[in-house]
């Protein structure tokens, strides 16, 4: 199980960039909107977590 979700971490690192230099305009916009479409699914993941997070608080709160 957990052998499984440790292979779809990304590296130590996290990223590797890409070897811009000979891409065209065209292709480099591209990319961007790729990596901005990347970082809002990211991004609403770790929303969601902490929206779990907070609602398994709550339940578990010790009345006071």
């Amino acid at each position: 199980m957990f052998e499984e979700e440790e292979r779809r971490k990304p590296a130590a690192g996290g990223f590797t960039p890409a070897a811009l230099a000979e891409w065209s305009e065209e292709t480099l916009r591209a990319y961007i909107e790729a990596l901005r479409t990347e970082i809002g699914r990211a991004e609403a993941a770790i929303a969601a977590r902490a929206a779990q997070r907070a609602a398994a608080d709550a339940f578990f709160r010790k009345p006071e």
